[in-house]
């Protein structure tokens, strides 16, 4: 641990204010005099996981929507009371929740909380908007099947989660978003938009108090008798075999390269020193081993590295490569052969201490900002991880050892079971 960090002035249980609004919103708000601004950040459970999949992206488009228009004020208006007081506010989806986040100044603090709660409780999808943001949103999908990393991605992860939420795109697909109407808008919005399993976090120059007095005034007397549950996600099950496609991509010079397994979910117990592992096969220094052997030494790929995600039901661990497209084979088996001695022998402890001494120093930069802090607030509510955990989190990384890092990656990472796609010319 280093000695120059002061673990306990890390967000902690002495100065994370949570709290419940009257209708059970979670609050959480931290002060941070040293930044005259304020940050506010949150989520409801209104995610993809209810898109029927014949609407994938009905949630992402009713996201982007709630700032387009309410019952008080149309989008230029709402824009130009933001721009006037040089504040930013914004809305997405991901497969669980509905994001929010904004900052101003702390004086604008009720400005901000004003306008999130607008959009989220009175929307109105005027169908003008609708129909520009459509139009954006088809002109993305028809970029990103010209992408081939997102291509490879994305059917990556179809392969891994067939018939699942986390195996569809959170913005849906061309066939999906063209039909939807503002009236499916307007009915996901009174089904599944309420304070049920919402969180607001609030960091800044402010008084926990006093905010908490102001977001219970704006939220707390929110309710939707309507808001649906979500229901429990369908079994995931890792591949019996290992599973190969090609992508062919007109005009393409170079392929992208993804393959891999099923990973941990964020609270598996396993989870750090999946986690760990993976800094050092392919993340640590020049992209860790894998980096190392398929670039540097073999000169197969143009980049190469691997990623660890984690999420509340399931997680991936990935291998992804750019990749010329006669070293695409070679790349793979190089590749097989690094995960295969992964799995086979421990990491050295050089390894694991310079992984741990990444993970620990790197925390604290990641804490210096107002954002950083709320977006850290809102990961110890989404997984349950403790008002303490990032105080706790040093003596966490130290723990880990170099067998629990090998059982780890033999649990996860299986070279016979890998989904292996990749994108790019036709193969000959």
């Amino acid at each position: 641990m280093s000695p120059n960090i002061h673990w306990k002035s890390l967000p902690g249980p002495q100065d994370i204010h949570r709290s419940e609004l009257s209708n059970g919103i979670t609050l959480l708000c931290r002060r941070n005099g040293a930044s005259p601004s304020v940050v506010i950040s949150g989520y409801l459970i209104a995610g993809s996981q209810f898109d029927p999949p014949e609407k994938a992206g009905l949630a992402y488009l009713t996201s982007l929507m709630l700032m387009r228009g309410t019952q008080k004020h149309s989008f230029q208006q709402i824009f130009d009371a933001l721009e006037s007081a040089g504040a930013s506010l914004g809305f997405g989806a991901s497969v669980h929740n509905v994001s929010f986040s904004g900052r101003s100044l702390a004086e604008d603090l009720p400005l901000l909380l004003d306008l999130t709660a607008e959009c989220l409780f009175t929307p109105t999808f005027p169908l003008d908007q609708l129909e520009r943001l459509r139009a954006q949103m088809m002109t993305g999908f028809a970029m990103r099947e010209q992408d081939t990393e997102e291509m490879a991605s994305m059917r990556f992860e179809e392969i891994l989660f067939p018939d699942h939420p986390y195996g569809r795109a959170e913005d849906g697909y061309t066939e999906t978003v063209r039909p939807l109407t503002q009236a499916e808008l307007i009915t996901f919005h009174q089904t599944h938009y309420g304070p049920k399993g919402m969180v607001i976090v609030v960091v800044g120059s402010i008084e926990p108090q006093q905010v908490a007095a102001m977001v219970e005034e704006r939220f707390g007397t929110w309710q939707n008798p309507h808001q649906t549950a979500a229901a429990p996600f369908p079994p995931i099950h890792s591949l019996t075999t290992s599973t190969r496609e090609h992508i062919a991509i007109t005009g393409k010079i170079q392929s992208d390269l993804v393959m891999g397994c099923l990973g941990p979910h964020r609270k598996s117990p396993d989870y750090l020193a999946a986690s760990l592992g993976n800094n050092i096969l392919g993340q640590f220094g020049m992209m860790g081993r894998i980096g190392d052997v398929v670039r540097e030494q073999a000169g197969l790929a143009y980049s190469a590295s691997t990623s660890l995600n984690a999420w509340i039901a399931a997680g991936s661990w990935e291998v992804s490569a750019g990749v010329n497209p006669v070293n695409l084979d070679k790349a793979i088996d190089l590749i097989i052969v690094e995960l295969r001695r992964f799995t086979s022998e421990q990491v050295t402890a050089e390894e694991l201490a310079d992984s741990q001494a990444n993970y620990i120093g790197r925390l604290p930069l990641s804490l210096e900002s107002n954002g950083g802090v709320a977006g850290a607030l809102l990961n110890l509510e989404r997984f349950q991880l403790g008002l303490d955990y990032y105080q706790r989190y040093p003596t966490l990384i130290q723990a880990v050892t170099r067998a629990e890092v090998l059982e780890a990656a033999r649990r996860w990472l299986d070279a016979d079971r890998l989904a292996i796609v990749s994108a790019g010319p036709a193969r000959e």
